[in-house]
């Protein structure tokens, strides 16, 4: 599964390249044309904090908004490249995700972890039609099918929400959890802390419709293959002592995260130094939704008479 995407991301993007190749000389600078687009999106999150730790389980309840907005130039009858920009939030939480009576999500129910990252996002990616267009954009399809795939850069700040705790903490606060090292990142004997900026591989499909002359409406679903286990702050193993986290956030996201009240979900000996997150599988975040485009009616230079 892990090497399946980008291995299709690659041969889509060939083909695209091909197709454009062949295809720029009958395509004259007159039918070239721009736009601009907003778009309004749900976004959900594959990870650690999910019913199932695989990348087709998610919760439905967890869906939160994305907004966004693009600009994207038409360069042959099937080829156009996009660039944008994105904000949405990405949620999760053990207590509402994973079944207590199920015997393999029961572990995470009782790790208790609950997580918000809000995601800024900056992409670039080639459109391909599965439609063509070898006319301007007044004669463009009403319905065209594309897929897309592209290179994008996000930043992210995951936070934890603060419950009952014996670290003097204030209940009901967010607290960011990278600075936190929660699994002992940045101490001696475990790894770095992770990056809060990374690069992801966005791809996807989706369909557009001329509602008229200059407008597009769009349906598009795309995903984010990422680079890092760590979108929710969960992907190692606990801390092998508790005094190797440094501080009060550290100790109760580390290993003192309460339910309803009651402190110590884990004791000592069978939370330290055990597994905390699958770290088999990078995390994944998806995007869906509707964009809006403008097209912005192109300028014709007219031939030049002596």
């Amino acid at each position: 599964m892990k090497k399946l995407f980008p291995l299709t991301l690659a041969l889509i993007l060939a083909f695209a390249l091909v197709a454009t190749e062949a295809s720029a000389q009958r395509f004259t600078k007159r039918k070239m044309y721009n736009s601009v687009g907003v778009t309004l999106n749900a976004m959900n999150y594959f990870g650690d904090v999910v019913p199932k730790t695989n990348i087709a389980s998610l919760r439905l309840g967890a869906t939160r908004p994305n907004i966004g907005f693009s600009f994207t130039r038409r360069f042959a009858p099937r080829i156009s490249g996009r660039v944008g920009l994105s904000y949405g939030r990405l949620t999760g939480d053990d207590a509402k995700a994973a079944d207590d009576k199920d015997s393999e999500a029961k572990f995470r129910y009782t790790r208790n972890m609950n997580f918000r990252n809000d995601i800024f996002e900056a992409s670039a990616v080639g459109i391909f039609d599965l439609l063509e267009n070898r006319n301007n954009y007044i004669r463009r399809p009403d319905f065209v099918p594309y897929v897309f795939g592209g290179v994008a850069v996000f930043h992210h700040n995951p936070k934890g929400l603060v419950g009952d705790n014996s670290q003097g903490l204030k209940k009901g606060d967010y607290v960011a959890l990278q600075p936190l090292g929660t699994e002992g990142q940045g101490e001696a004997g475990y790894g770095s802390p992770y990056k809060r900026t990374q690069i992801a591989i966005p791809f996807g499909a989706g369909i557009r419709y001329k509602l008229d002359r200059n407008f597009d409406l769009g349906f598009e679903i795309g995903w984010r293959k990422t680079f890092t286990d760590y979108i929710d702050d969960v992907g190692g193993k606990y801390v092998n002592n508790k005094n190797d986290l440094k501080t009060p956030g550290g100790k109760y996201f580390g290993y003192e995260i309460t339910r309803e009240g009651v402190p110590g979900t884990f004791t000592e000996a069978n939370q330290f130094g055990e597994v905390r997150g699958n770290n088999n599988e990078k995390d994944w975040y998806i995007v869906t939704g509707l964009t809006l485009n403008y097209i912005i009616r192109p300028k014709v230079k007219s031939p030049k008479f002596r």
